[in-house]
């Protein structure tokens, strides 16, 4: 039992905050591509991809730190500067771009997860990549991660927020 929750339970609520995080990054990043204003979306992600970030150290574990949460460590950190950037920096000159890295890091770290955790759960994947050290996990990676970098080079161009 973890708070009150079968494993299962739990880990249907980590994954459905996992999938609205990723959802809601989505939105944000195509909020930065427009520069529209980022909105309720926003605080969505941030809260869902805190959310399944924190969750994830409640798993048992036999390992005093697994490489799952270092991750999830390395996440919270990128996170929490991300809402520093957000409410107290008020996205204003260098925050705006602290921010845009710090939210797209975010978001690749989440999907990075899901792609992990697809290869592992996914049968045909599994197949393709059973000890993810085979190319089919590596190339998929690799893609996951140039798609992110191209997003986070585009949307720090595009993404003017109004200062007030």
């Amino acid at each position: 039992m973890i708070l009150g929750m079968s494993i299962a339970t739990f880990t249907l609520v980590h994954v459905l905050l996992s999938v609205i995080g990723i959802a809601g990054g989505l939105i944000v990043m195509e909020r930065f591509l427009r520069n529209r204003v980022l909105g309720l979306s926003n605080t969505i992600f941030l809260v869902a991809t805190i959310l399944t970030s924190a969750t994830g150290f409640l798993f048992p574990s036999k390992d005093v730190l697994t490489p799952a949460q270092m991750l999830g460590v390395t996440s919270l950190v990128v996170l929490a500067i991300a809402a520093i950037a957000l409410y107290f920096g008020n996205l204003i000159g260098a925050w705006r771009w602290i921010y845009v890295v710090t939210a797209t890091m975010a978001l690749y770290f989440n999907v990075f997860v899901a792609v992990v955790q697809a290869f592992q759960k996914v049968g045909r994947l599994r197949m393709l990549a059973p000890t993810q050290t085979e190319p089919p996990f590596i190339i998929s990676q690799a893609a996951v991660l140039a798609f992110f970098l191209i997003l986070a080079v585009i949307a720090l161009r595009r993404f003017r927020p109004p200062t007030a």
